[in-house]
This record gives structure tokens, sequence and C-alpha cells, in this order.
């Protein structure tokens, strides 16, 4: 019996039942239903209406009843397509609220009072923040770099009720991880996709031989993966985690995406470099419980100790973004006019059309700094160079905005 079956009336075979007409006609007046066109009419309409009932019925049904695979099945997802635009441009939300509360805890984080910042912004939620993110983003940023997990976990609750959106994950700055090697300079970059196989193992090892201080994978345009891909880039992660060295991964979802559907409960025969590149991919973007549930899988399928948790150090997640070769990795903190800095700035666009400074770990820069930077890239970019931004926390990309940003220098802030 369906849901809404109490609604439907029983139908004979020649058509619906005839119930009695309601006395609504003046008397002497003929019955309507009398005719045999009017008694077709009203059949088509009880038609119409059990059809449309049976259509509500199975719409509240699906909603309801969804196919999500029973628990403990090993029928997994398919991995979802990622969709690349067109045309990479700056995210709108480079453009910050035009509130006073906004710009002015930028100023204050820059100049270092960030429990003024956090406090202004706190008690702009009640305001600005029930319409506007910009609040609540700069916010975010402020716990991630301060590394306060606690209170980023409770404002984020607050902003996934208040939007009907899906909380943000928490992601430290590597400038509160490990602020005592504060260190900038060129990034290497790899970018890999559509598909991952042994071919890769040449730029890998390029990857493990660059002295950059940095190096930057990219997965955002992975579409598919094998075992004997995921053996050499499982054996390269392990490598650079081991050795110490500053690791950011863009796309790395995904690549989770699209390892997941590979990874079947129980099935020993197939290889597990899968599997240990998905639990070392959980490992760097720290979310431990994922891994444990994971490791569990794995055991059960091999029959094997896992792999133990350890929280990564020197890696940070980014956005997938066009390539442009290599990358200029700003430092933690930028304080006042920075020659080294602007030299070495300098020195990494020679003979470069399109500058492109990475920003995952800059937690903070102050007013000063920033005024002496964009000075700097605006020359740059009168010489006919384009310049970009990339992966701004909110609060700077709020600063750089206040102080003219935009025209000759593109900011693209990570985004919640």
């Amino acid at each position: 019996m369906g849901l809404f079956s109490f609604l439907k009336r029983k139908n004979d075979d020649a058509g619906v039942r005839d119930w009695p007409p309601p006395e609504s006609r003046l008397r002497g007046e003929p019955s309507r239903l009398d005719t045999e066109a009017e008694r077709e009419r009203q059949r088509e309409i009880a038609r119409a209406t059990a059809a449309k009932i049976d259509e509500i019925e199975l719409a509240f049904a699906s909603d309801m009843f969804d196919d999500e695979p029973a628990w403990g099945s090993n029928v997994r997802r398919p991995a979802r397509g990622v969709a690349h635009p067109e045309h990479d441009v700056p995210d709108q939300a480079a453009t910050p609220a035009s509130a006073p509360a906004v710009e002015e805890s930028a100023i204050l984080y820059a100049n270092g009072q960030r429990d003024d910042a956090e406090q202004l912004l706190r008690a702009s939620l009640a305001t600005l923040g029930r319409a506007e993110r910009q609040p609540w983003w700069m916010l975010f940023d402020l716990y991630q770099a301060d590394g306060r997990e606690d209170a980023f976990e409770s404002i984020a609750i607050d902003y996934a009720s208040h939007f009907e959106t899906s909380p943000p994950a928490w992601k430290p700055l590597p400038a509160a991880q490990d602020a005592a090697r504060p260190g900038a300079g060129l990034t290497a970059v790899e970018t890999f996709g559509p598909t991952v196989d042994a071919s890769v193992a040449a730029r890998l090892t390029r990857v493990l031989d660059a002295t950059a201080p940095v190096v930057r994978l990219d997965f955002g345009r992975v579409t598919a993966i094998d075992a004997d891909g995921a053996a050499c880039l499982l054996a390269a992660l392990q490598t650079l985690r081991g050795a110490g060295r500053e690791l950011v991964l863009a796309g790395a979802d995904t690549l989770l995406d699209t390892l997941r559907p590979m990874l079947v409960i129980g099935q020993r025969g197939a290889s597990p470099a899968p599997w240990l590149l998905l639990l070392e991919l959980l490992l760097l973007t720290n979310r431990e419980k994922q891994f444990e549930e994971a490791a569990m899988d794995y055991c059960v399928t091999y029959e094997v100790s896992p792999p133990s948790f350890e929280a990564p150090l020197r890696v940070s997640t980014a956005a997938p973004a066009p390539g442009h070769g290599d990358r200029f990795m700003l430092p933690s903190v930028v304080s006042g006019p920075d020659s080294a800095l602007l030299a070495a700035i300098d020195a990494y666009a020679q003979e470069r059309e399109t500058l492109v400074l990475d920003c995952s770990r800059l937690a903070r820069i102050d007013y000063a700094g920033a005024g002496s930077l964009l000075a700097r890239l605006d020359a740059h970019g009168a010489a006919g160079r384009t310049v970009e931004l990339r992966e701004l926390n909110h609060l700077v990309t709020t600063l750089l905005r206040l102080l003219g940003a935009g025209d000759g220098v593109r900011l693209y802030p990570h985004r919640y």
C-alpha cells in the first residue's frame, strides 16, 4: 500500500464509483451527472487525480528512502566528475563587504591586535553576518591561523545552521603548525591528470630531486588511477613526508574521490597500493576520523595491521588551479618593507610573464608590508606581467583590497 493510498478511492473496471451528487442544483434543474459526457469528464478527473497522487507518493518515497548503500555493503558510490571552469577568474569573494566592521577587523589583525579583531568580527555576526558570509570567513581564518580548533568548530556549526550548508573543514595554516620555520621562496609544481599510472614515475623523480623549499602537487584534473600509479605516488608522498619537505596538496579531494570506488572491502586479491595511498592522503590532509575508518576496512580486507595515524607537520591543502609552472611561496608573516623578500620576488619574476605568488602559508601581513608588496607587484604589472596571489586568507584579502589591489594584481582567496 502506498504512502498516500488512504487518499485514493477504489475504482472498478468501468471507472469511478458513482456517488450520489450533492444537492447543489435548483429544484427542477436536471442533474449534470445524468449525461454520459459529464460522467466521462468526471472519470478523467479521477484518473488525473490518482496519477498526481502516485507522482507525489513516488517523490516523497524517493526523498525518504534514498539509494544509499546499506551499512557494511561493498557497494561504493562512483566518483563525481569535477567541472573545471573555462576561464579562471578571481573568486567573487575577493571583493569584500564594505561594512566598516570588516575593514576595521582586517586592519586590527594586520597590526597584531588579534583579540580586538576577533571581538569585532564576532559582534558583527549578529548584524552583518546575518546576510554576509565575509565576517564568518575572516573568523575561520583567524582561528585556523591561531590553531584554535574548538573556537573554529563552535562557529562552524552556527555558520552551517544559519546558511543551511555544510560546515567548513578544519585546516590549520602551516604558520600555526610550524611557525619556527617561516621561509619563503620558489615552489616546485607538478600537475597530474587525467590518468595516473606507471608513467608518472619520471615526473615524481623530478619532484623528489627538486631543490625548491616547497613542493606543490596538483591532483585537480585526475579522473583515473591504476595500481601502479598509486604505488608510485604513495612512495613519493611517503618520501616527501619522511624528509620533512614542505608540501602543498591541491585537489586532494578529487584524488580521494577517484580512489574510493576502486576499494572493495574483502577483495584481498586486489593490490593494496590504492588502499595505502588513500590512507596516506587522509593522513596528509589531517582527517583522523576518516583515516581510522578506512584503516579498519583495510585491516579487514588484508588481515594485516594498518598504518598508524601521525598528524602532518608541514602539509597544507589548496584548491586546484591552472598550472603556471613554478610558484613563489610567501612566508607565514610579512612584517614591514622586507627588502630581501622583494628582491627574491624580483629574481623570480625574471623571464616570466605570469607571476604566481602562493599565499597558502601566509597567515598575516602588516599594513606597511602590504603597502610595499603591492607597490612592487604593481610595478611588475605595469611592465606587462600578469600577477596573481593565490590561496589568500580572507583577512589578508580584505586588507589588500582596502589598499587598492585588484587592478594590476589578481586576488584569489581560498574558498569555504
